[in-house]
């Protein structure tokens, strides 16, 4: 950060929240309305707070991206045509670009941290190469994906409103790792984007060529950073898709019929989208995703020996598809509810501590007054927990294994907790208030919000 960070900088957030307020009423309603300025400001807070601690502290990724997206913004000084290319290069080093890519360590075609640059090199002609303003750029563009998140939640279950909120906005975790200059910040905001777009588009199949266009945006970009985001997300996605798709239909003798037609044509196209990821990026072939993770594993797990106390270890991999399954249990266990208390060894692990005993807590509770079986029995039926728990189990199972460091989980596990912490609160208002009359009476007397907007 430059002394130009403390002059620029409230310039453009005045922008940012003169554009803000202007469009408030027409992406909120009366009841999400309270919530649009402060679930911004803390995506912006966020931004600015990583990176005042990766300025002074840690160093790193943020870093590293700031200056990489300085070299491409300086070739627009010199070349508007050079600095295009930069941004639009398939990978390909041409005479024009050779001097900066010489510069770059993550220019390539198998580099996803590329893209991260690209998108900080068009922000800084913005701003003037100023690292917060990118980075309060970054917590706006993924702030536009998780609002579009929970207004799609709370459309489902405008009863949890005021829960999904902290679900989707108020987990420090979330805000802090996902709002700056990070490639986790922009994967979190198109994971939004591409929520919205099955929920609009397939399930209530209004907008649909627009919502094929945003579903399109938000897996290019996310293919473009973290495939596996996907590997995780589209099958329980498309399960969604086909059991809402088959709940309308009225008659049990067409649905019968029904969803093994649903089901299949789901299979193929997630057999289709799986073949064209694996053939995209040979890493998560098959036959190579054991191996790739136990290789990501002893990575992290030779990082975090410089980082005492960080360090976890689930097991031995041996980088099988077989290994991987024999440690899912500790792997579930480690991503949704680890760190304890008593492993947390500074601040921010603290932070992530605190965040997983509420996720087993609340866990607990529900299993506790509701029971087990009527549990998994609300799961089964309700589409939209079936997407939550089984996305989130998939993930949690996947960074578990892979991370071994209890500070690149938190970062890498930000995806699945607005959806796990969402599908505990839905769970919450189903079961908890169909079990207990006395809830369900006062339920119906303050009639539940109905949100038009989504």
């Amino acid at each position: 950060m430059e002394l130009k960070d403390l002059y620029i900088t409230p310039i453009y957030l005045a922008i940012v929240y003169i554009i803000a307020y202007n469009l408030r009423s027409s992406v909120t309603n009366a009841y999400t309305k309270k919530y649009f300025i402060p679930a911004l400001t803390v995506k912006i807070v966020g931004a600015i707070a990583l990176g005042i601690l990766y300025h002074t502290l840690y160093g790193g990724d943020t870093n590293n991206y700031y200056r990489q997206a300085g070299i491409v913004y300086h070739a627009f000084g010199d070349s508007f045509a050079a600095g295009w290319e930069l941004v639009t290069t398939s990978g390909d080093i041409t005479p024009a670009i050779s001097k900066y890519t010489d510069q770059l360590t993550w220019f390539g075609h198998g580099s996803n941290e590329y893209f991260v640059i690209r998108v900080a090199a068009i922000f800084a002609i913005l701003s003037f190469n100023t690292y917060t303003v990118i980075a309060v750029l970054f917590a706006v563009i993924t702030f536009s994906g998780m609002w579009v998140m929970y207004m799609t939640f709370a459309k489902i279950r405008p009863q949890v409103y005021k829960e999904l909120a902290t679900a989707v906005f108020f987990l420090p975790s979330v805000f802090f790792w996902g709002s700056g200059l990070l490639k986790d910040s922009l994967c979190i905001g198109a994971l939004g984007w591409l929520f919205y777009a099955f929920y609009r588009g397939a399930i209530q199949r209004r907008n649909i060529l627009r919502c094929s266009i945003v579903g399109a945006v938000a897996i290019g970009v996310i293919l473009s950073m973290k495939v596996y985001i996907l590997l995780a997300f589209m099958p329980p996605a498309l399960l969604w898709v086909f059991n809402e798709s088959t709940r309308n239909i009225r008659s049990t003798a067409v649905r019968w019929v029904a969803k093994p037609l649903f089901l299949g044509v789901g299979l193929l196209v997630a057999g289709y989208a799986f073949v064209k990821i694996s053939a995209a990026d040979a890493r998560f072939d098959i036959e190579n995703i054991g191996a790739q993770s136990k290789l990501t594993a002893d990575y992290l797990q030779g990082v975090s020996k410089t980082e005492q106390g960080s360090g976890y270890n689930i097991g031995a991999q041996d980088g099988t598809i077989g290994g991987m399954a024999k440690l899912a249990p500790q792997a579930l266990v480690v991503a949704l509810f680890r760190p304890f208390l008593w492993e947390a060894r500074n601040p921010t692990m603290l932070l992530s501590a605190l965040e997983a005993t509420y996720f087993l807590v609340l866990t607990l509770r529900i299993l506790w007054r509701v029971g087990l079986v009527k549990t998994f029995t609300a799961i089964s039926v309700t589409p939209i927990l079936t997407l939550c728990f089984v996305f989130s189990l998939i993930f949690a199972i996947s960074v578990g294994i892979s991370s071994g460091n209890f500070g690149t989980l938190v970062r890498y596990k930000i995806p699945l907790m607005p959806f796990y912490l969402s599908g505990l609160y839905i769970l919450q208002s189903i079961t908890v208030t169909t079990a207990n009359p006395r809830l369900r009476q006062r339920r119906n007397v303050g009639a539940a919000p109905q949100l038009a907007r989504a």
